[in-house]
């Protein structure tokens, strides 16, 4: 476009060449004289320059309007038709400024509007020459699209060069008048006009496009430059592209992707279709940035994700979102994630299946009594997958985290007890001794995780009272790997259930310190004695109230353990009077010397089993019934000890007949012949073994435990309120209990205290009940 030469003032207009104007001499010679003499600065005397305006204004050539609108619309004319023009650009330019000076500016305007109007006009015959119903397979649509776009390349380079002629008549009486449009504008009116508003174009370029964007959509290579130029032309010219492109566009889009998404999601698998919409929204992405005008962009990803996205959510989902989690398909959950959270809603009804999900496939672990080996291992491992998901898939989204836990709560309550029960004995075996799996680190790693699953559970009591179990048999037996490790349980469970939840549980550790400091003192005491005997014998001292209940079981002990444990009784109720020592042999351990024909050998073993073997130091061969009157130990314990050394692994003793099981009449002969690699043979694990009744008793003690915390809790509140309706009891039991319970359990216990006459129902509403003092 030529630069816009600098304004000269009104009188230089008529100085030197003014294309057939005539310029007074005497203004000439003044003004020669006036440049000399100012431009030398060498007259001998300097002189006041005056000029003054004409008398009269300068009269233009007769005809000069006409000579000179006949050389621009020879100018014009040659823009048009591609041909050079005779006519130097500045001349033309200064005789545009001359007429417009000489106000002829408006005649100059509809001339100009005139002269283009006709040649846009002719110019709509070449596309009469194509046919209307164009046959998508035929060359005819691409030729004519070639066609418009040269018509339009043409037309905006003559504009531009028209435009640089006549930019004088631009930049001032067009400017000043604002009805009128600039001669760029009115280019692009004119074109508007007559050649893209005649029906059969417009229809014909906007067709063709359409066809040249679907054959790109079924993967065929088009020329997008051109529809780049085309689809800027119908941008250009206003309205054209909203009115008449744009809504057809997208409603074939539209079509195009639902009849797609419906044939896809019957032919594919959900991977494979979820990849596909990805690449569709890409490659639209890439049409608005290549081709289409950029306000397309969000009415366009809208119809692509609202047509394969959006009205197969549900279908989605369940047809593979199980599949994706459980095969731990990570890229695939990545894409859907992103993709559902693009759509309204999307992101909602993933978190339902999300949820659906995880309780169902919690359920089969928790709730199939032939899982419960593996649950506790296979509740972590389903939490760390689900974890993993949530942070690499979901972006760490809180919704997803939150709906996680609380569907980790709902299942994993659905089977009471049994969960805590199962966690508690998994801590126990992690940190029990010959536990070689996992060094401090991964062990603390461990007991974490294990917590985050300990959250969910609503029964910790039951978990209390079977930790509080195990706990205490690798105190007294001797079997925890690590202090450390245990003191940082506790002071895990401490900090998610309170101080409360743990005393006992410190206590146990107390007395165990307590001990070791009493069994120095015994030692000193049992060096001052005339007969100190030779069994080394270790007691622990136990707080009663701390420890597990155990059944007193009343056993022979032989006369030098009775005399120990005499000798121990005297030493510490003299530092202690007024304590009542209760012995508690379940637990007892011993260290026994044999020697065998392959030499000697240490035992370590249950107090049971110690009194077993020291019968063999009388005789090679007893009964059963012998065995059983000689020790006391009652039935069932007495055939597991047996079981133990004759069917076990180490076999000290020789069973008689074979069998895994010991029947009444079973004989028991001293193994002579007993072989072991280690010197030393640990035979007590037996004592770290849970028996069926030792579950079931520690299962009862919870239950009775929840009858007093039951009480305990109706008593407290009627108390406070004196007066409560059953409702409102049962409401406020809830919030205060710590356990699930059934409403019909509370009811058995409000009807237990008014009978104890703890509260009473009201006379004339039976579901109103009033506290008794």
């Amino acid at each position: 476009m030529a630069d816009e030469p600098q304004k000269k003032p009104h009188l230089s207009a008529l100085v030197g060449h003014t294309n057939g104007l005539t310029k007074p001499a005497s203004l000439a010679a003044t003004a020669t004289r006036a440049g000399g003499g100012g431009g030398g600065g060498a007259t001998a005397s300097s002189k006041k320059l005056v000029i003054k305006n004409f008398r009269e204004r300068p009269k233009l050539p007769d005809n000069y309007t006409q000579d000179t609108w006949q050389k621009l619309h020879e100018a014009v004319g040659a823009i048009q038709n591609s041909i050079s023009i005779k006519y130097n650009l500045e001349e033309l330019y200064q005789a545009v400024e001359n007429l417009c000076s000489y106000k002829v500016s408006a005649t100059l305007y509809k001339q100009l509007r005139q002269v283009c109007e006709e040649h846009v006009k002719a110019q709509i015959l070449q596309f009469r020459e194509y046919p209307f119903v164009m046959h998508k397979n035929s060359l005819d649509s691409l030729l004519f699209l070639k066609k418009i776009n040269k018509c339009w390349q043409d037309h905006c380079r003559q504009m531009i060069m028209i435009r640089s002629i006549f930019l004088f008549l631009d930049r001032t009486y067009v400017l000043q008048n604002s009805m009128l449009p600039s001669i760029w504008d009115m280019g692009l009116e004119l074109f508007r006009n007559h050649i893209i508003s005649d029906k059969q174009v417009q229809t014909k370029t906007i067709d063709g496009i359409l066809l040249l964007i679907e054959r790109e959509r079924n993967g065929e290579a088009v020329d997008r430059s051109l529809l780049r130029s085309l689809l800027s032309m119908l941008s250009d010219l206003q309205q054209v592209y909203k009115e008449s492109f744009e809504q057809r566009f997208l409603e074939e889009t539209n079509c195009l992707y639902a009849a797609e998404g419906q044939r896809l999601m019957q032919e594919r698998e959900v991977p494979e279709y979820l990849h596909h919409v990805n690449k569709r929204l890409e490659e639209e992405g890439d049409r608005v940035i290549t081709y289409l005008d950029h306000s397309t962009q969000k009415p366009l990803i809208a119809c692509v994700e609202k047509q394969l996205l959006g009205e197969h959510l549900s279908a989605i989902l369940q047809k593979g979102l199980d599949s994706l989690l459980d095969e731990n398909r990570i890229s695939d959950l990545t894409q859907t994630y992103q993709l559902f959270s693009r759509v309204k809603g999307g992101q909602q009804i993933l978190l339902q299946h999300w949820s659906e999900y995880i309780k169902n496939f919690g359920t089969t672990i928790v709730v199939n009594p032939e899982k419960d080996k593996d649950m506790v291992q296979e509740l972590l491992d389903f939490k760390d997958k689900v974890d993993h998901i949530i942070e690499v898939c979901f972006q760490k989204n809180e919704k997803f985290i939150n709906l996680m836990k609380e569907s980790f709560e709902t299942f994993i309550n659905k089977r009471p007890n049994k969960p805590a029960e199962l966690i508690a004995k998994y801590v126990d075996s992690k940190l029990r001794a010959g536990n070689k799996e996992a060094t401090d680190e991964e062990l603390e790693r461990i007991l974490d995780k294990i917590m985050i699953i300990f959250r969910f559970i609503h029964g910790k009591d039951v978990f209390e009272a079977f930790y509080k179990k195990d706990l205490a048999k690798r105190l007294l037996v001797g079997k925890s790997a690590s202090v450390d490790a245990e003191k940082s349980m506790l002071s895990k469970l401490k900090h998610e259930c309170g101080a409360a939840f743990t005393s006992k549980l410190e206590g146990m550790f107390k007395d165990m310190e307590l001990s070791k400091d009493v069994m120095v003192q015994f030692k000193q005491y049992m060096q001052n004695q005339s007969d100190p005997g030779n069994i080394d014998l270790t007691v622990n001292i136990l707080t009663m109230g701390y420890w597990p209940t155990y059944t007193p079981m009343e056993v022979h002990l032989n006369s030098e353990m009775i005399k120990l444990q005499e000798v121990f009784k005297t030493f510490y109720l003299g530092k202690h009077s007024g304590r009542k020592l209760q012995w508690q042999t379940t637990l007892g351990h011993a260290v026994l010397k044999a020697e065998f024909k392959e030499g000697k050998k240490e035992f370590q073993v249950s107090l049971f089993q110690t009194l077993v073997l020291l019968m063999f130091n009388e005789g090679d061969e007893f009964s059963f019934e012998e065995i059983k009157m000689a020790t006391g130990v009652e039935d069932s314990e007495l055939r597991r000890t047996l079981q133990s050394l004759a069917c076990g692994k180490a076999r000290v003793l020789i069973k008689n007949p074979k069998g895994k099981d010991v029947e009444d009449g079973d004989k028991f002969i001293f193994n002579g012949d007993f072989k072991h690699k280690l010197f030393r043979i640990k035979i007590n694990q037996i004592q770290m073994k849970e028996t069926v009744e030792e579950q079931v008793s520690t299962t009862e003690r919870v239950f009775q435990d929840r009858q007093y915390q039951i009480d305990a809790a109706i008593v407290r509140i009627m108390k406070m309120r004196k007066t409560l309706g059953h409702n409102l009891l049962v409401s406020e039991l809830y919030n205060q209990l710590k356990f699930p319970v059934k409403p019909g359990d509370l009811k058995k216990r409000i009807e237990s205290l008014i009978d104890r006459d703890y509260m009473e129902r009201d006379k004339d509403n039976p579901n109103q009940y009033h506290y008794v003092a």
